[in-house]
C-alpha cells in the first residue's frame, strides 16, 4: 500500500464546524497542520468534492482522507550494545536503556533499538516496515525496561495477538510524587491527543479506552514506590493516568513530574537534588511475560530497577 485511507460520515446530528478542526479531533494521530496539508493537496474529499479547510463540516457528510506513507528510510545498522536477556530463534528480550528511541522517526534516524538489532543481527521479523524491523511493543525513549523482540514474521504475528487480547503480563515500577490515598486501585479513562499540544496525551470524553491498575509499595514524605500494571497499552498511559490522578511520575518532563509542589524548604532541597540525577520519568518496565509463539510455554522475565531510580530509592531510604 502506498497510502492509508480514512473514511469519515460524520453523525446526523453533528454541529457544524470547520473540516480541518473536525478531522484533527477524528483522526488524533494526524496534527492540524497536518490536516490542512492534506486538504491543500487535494488528498480530503467530502461527498466525492475537493474542499477547503474551512468546509463546514455536516451532518450525513462522507469525508474521506488518503495519507501517503512516507518513503522509506535507509536504516543503518550500528554497533550498539544490547542487554539480551534472552533470545532463541523465534525472539528476543531486550532491556532497554532509558534514553533509546525505540525505533527510527522523524528527528530519530540513528541510535534506536532497531539500529542496534540491525546491528546484531539480520534475523529480524519485517513489521509494519524496515524501520521497525522485529518490534512488537514500544517504551517511551524516557522509559526503561524489557522488550520483546521478534525475529520471524510468524512469531511476530502470534505476539502481536498476545498484546490485542491483552494476555502480556506487564508490570512496570514507578517512583511517584506524593502519596495516593488508596493503597491500589484502578484508573480507567478515555485517552486522545491533547487539544492544548498535540505531542501530548490527555484524558478526554472521546478516545482510547485505557486501563491501569495500582499497588503502593513503598511510602516515603513526598514519594511513593508504586507497582503498575498494563490491562491496556496506550501512548503515555501510565505516565498520563498518574498525572490525572494528581501524582505525575517522578521526573516527567513533559505530565508534570519536575516542579516540586507543597514542599517544606528541606524537602524541597532534596526533591531538587534527586531531580538533578535523573533526567527523565522514573518508570521502569520490570517484568514481562507471554506464551512462546513457537512452543506455546508460559516465558516471565523480570529485571532489575536501573542505577538512577535506585539512587533516588536509597537516598528516600537514608533520610527515613
Amino acid at each position: 500500500m502506498t497510502e492509508r485511507r480514512f473514511e469519515i460520515t460524520v453523525p446526523r446530528r453533528k454541529n457544524r464546524e470547520r473540516l480541518d478542526a473536525y478531522l484533527t479531533r477524528e483522526i488524533p494521530e494526524l496534527s492540524r497542520n497536518r490536516i490542512q496539508k492534506l486538504i491543500r493537496e487535494n488528498r480530503v474529499t467530502v461527498n466525492g468534492l475537493t474542499a477547503r479547510p474551512n468546509r463546514p463540516v455536516l451532518p450525513a457528510d462522507v469525508i474521506v482522507v488518503s495519507v501517503p506513507k512516507p518513503p522509506p528510510q535507509d536504516i543503518r545498522p550500528e554497533t550498539i550494545p544490547l542487554d539480551i536477556v534472552y533470545e532463541d530463534g523465534h525472539l528476543m528480550v531486550v532491556n532497554k536503556p532509558a534514553g533509546m528511541v525505540v525505533h527510527p522517526a522523524c528527528g530519530h534516524f540513528s541510535g534506536t533499538l532497531v539500529n542496534a538489532l540491525l546491528g546484531y543481527t539480520t534475523d529480524l521479523a519485517g513489521g509494519s516496515g524496515p524501520e521497525r524491523s522485529g518490534i512488537v511493543h514500544r517504551l517511551d525513549k524516557g522509559t526503561s525496561g524489557l522488550l520483546v523482540v521478534a525475529r520471524t514474521e510468524t512469531a511476530h504475528a502470534a505476539l502481536a495477538l498476545q498484546f490485542e487480547e491483552k494476555s502480556v503480563e506487564r508490570e512496570y515500577r514507578a517512583l511517584l510524587w506524593g502519596n495516593l490515598p488508596q493503597s491500589s486501585g484502578t484508573v480507567e479513562t478515555l485517552l486522545n491527543r491533547s487539544v492544548r499540544d498535540r505531542r501530548r496525551i490527555a484524558v478526554a470524553s472521546r478516545g482510547k479506552h485505557a486501563v491501569t491498575h495500582y499497588r503502593t509499595l513503598e511510602r516515603f514524605h513526598f514519594l511513593s514506590h508504586v507497582s503498575l500494571r498494563l490491562e491496556t497499552g496506550r501512548t503515555h498511559q501510565i505516565r498520563v493516568h498518574m498525572a490525572h490522578l494528581g501524582h505525575p511520575v517522578f521526573g516527567d518532563p513533559e505530565y508534570g513530574g519536575r516542579t516540586p509542589k507543597g514542599l517544606s524548604r528541606p524537602e524541597s532541597a532534596l526533591a531538587e537534588e534527586m531531580l538533578e540525577g535523573i533526567m527523565r520519568q522514573a518508570l521502569h518496565a520490570k517484568t514481562l511475560g507471554f506464551l512462546h509463539p513457537a512452543t506455546g510455554e508460559r516465558m516471565r522475565f523480570d529485571s532489575e530497577l536501573p542505577e538512577d531510580i535506585v539512587k533516588v530509592l536509597d537516598r528516600l531510604k537514608q533520610e527515613g
